[in-house]
């Protein structure tokens, strides 16, 4: 590798210049870090929780599943809800995802309790997640 390939060796743009180019997210593009914490609101305006993290598929790289956290105090008694990528829609005016629920209709919503997480790769808890929301299941679930 010579000095010009170089991070930071004087050639192609500054430090600075690059600092100012945005990392995290583009018109299209979101780091997996500033969704991880982003509020889910249902289409009433209330606040459901946030989103936990999310599932991607590692042979397509799409997301099949924002895990959305709900209730509990200080994380204690906190519920997580898969919710399927495609019931979520961006809002930027709420800089939050919005989701036609409503928290009522949580409680019969496919979820667990920490320390509990579900086998992802069973084809039975995935098609009891999709049925519940009324989708197909998501690509890669067979």
């Amino acid at each position: 590798m010579d000095e010009k390939s170089i991070p930071g060796s004087g050639s192609g743009p500054s430090r600075e210049a690059a600092a100012s180019v945005p990392t995290d997210e583009t018109d299209r593009l979101i780091s997996s870090s500033k969704v991880e914490g982003t509020a889910v609101y249902n289409t009433q305006g209330e606040r459901l929780g946030t989103v936990l993290n999310f599932m991607v598929d590692k042979f397509t790289g799409q997301v099949a599943y924002a895990v959305m956290s709900f209730g509990g105090f200080l994380s204690l008694g906190e519920a997580y809800y898969p919710l399927p990528w495609k019931v979520l829609t961006y809002d930027t005016r709420k800089r939050g995802y919005i989701v036609d629920l409503d928290p009522s209709e949580l409680e019969g919503a496919p979820s667990y309790k920490w320390g509990e997480e579900p086998d992802w790769s069973d084809q039975a808890f995935s098609r009891r997640v999709h049925d519940y929301y009324d989708l197909p299941l998501y690509f890669g679930a067979h």
